[in-house]
């Protein structure tokens, strides 16, 4: 099983075979990875660089990141983050100023939304980060936002800076519960929260194809009524099964000393999953003011 955001799925730090491992193959006799599906089989971790590190792995400890340059630390993946985010912020603010609501800005919008798809495909795809994949992908994204944002504003005023408050909270909280030990992030955990996500998102594409052909109207199952509130308090509580899984990833890449610029996945991780979260929140805010 390898992390996956909602939307798009990406291969981590886990080079595909295990998504907090940064293992490349299980190997026989790895001592030490009873009980914890994400501990590292002994002598198989690539990243680990001193005879010290490999100890700790045979001892069943996890291994602390060498003392040296090009590792990944917190410091990285906050500075990538901020700035992936940021570089959402800025599409989203120069899309609100410059392109006012109207037909043309809603195609930009989608025509926009099918780039950054795109773009994230790249890089899920690729053995490597791409900042500026990523940085594009964040882009294109914040433009997307930018626009349907600016229509919920005109139909809901303040919509967006609820959401915006609505997701920085379902952020702080899922961090709360993750970091008091109050969510255990493992391949069950993971398996049984994937099968669910994957249901909803078989669930939702088919709902679109029948709002499209005219079977379901109102949106169907996204209408903006009690039954798509009910949807998108369940997409919510996906994006806060997602942040588990991208905070498990971080904290493992730390530990088991990954190179520098898989910060740079982590970021493209957080930055979808928040952007999930955003947009479902926007919604429900939407919903929730009752003025359609």
């Amino acid at each position: 099983m390898r992390s996956s955001n909602p939307v798009f799925s990406r291969r981590g730090f886990s080079r595909d075979n295990g998504y907090a491992g940064f293992n490349t193959a299980p190997q026989a006799g790895a001592v030490g990875t009873q009980g914890n599906p994400y501990a590292q089989p002994a002598g198989a971790n690539p990243y680990a660089q001193n005879p010290y590190a490999q100890q700790d792995l045979q001892y069943g400890t996890p291994p602390q990141a060498p003392a040296t340059t090009g590792r990944m630390t917190m410091d990285d993946v906050v500075t990538r983050t901020a700035i992936t985010l940021g570089t959402v912020a800025l599409g989203a603010v120069l899309a609100w100023a410059l392109l006012p609501v109207s037909s043309t800005s809603y195609g930009l919008a989608i025509g926009a939304a099918l780039v950054a798809f795109v773009l994230a495909m790249v890089q899920s795809f690729k053995r490597t980060a791409s900042p500026a994949l990523i940085l594009s992908y964040a882009a294109f994204e914040g433009v997307f936002l930018g626009v349907i944002s600016e229509m919920y504003n005109t139909q809901w005023s303040g919509a967006p800076f609820q959401a915006v408050l609505g997701t920085m909270a379902v952020s702080a909280a899922t961090l709360l519960v993750y970091k008091a030990g109050w969510v255990r992030v493992t391949a069950r955990y993971a398996r049984i929260g994937m099968a669910i996500a994957l249901a909803f998102i078989l669930v939702m594409a088919v709902n679109l194809l029948l709002v499209a052909f005219g079977v379901a109207e109102d949106g169907g199952l996204r209408s903006f009524g009690p039954l798509g509130a009910i949807v998108g308090i369940i997409a919510i509580v996906l994006g806060a099964f997602f942040l588990t899984l991208d905070f498990k990833q971080i904290e493992d890449g730390i530990a088991y000393g990954a190179p520098r610029e898989e910060s740079w996945l982590a970021a493209f991780g957080l930055t979808m999953t928040l952007v999930w979260i955003y947009v479902e929140m926007l919604r429900l805010v939407a919903i929730f003011s009752g003025d359609d």
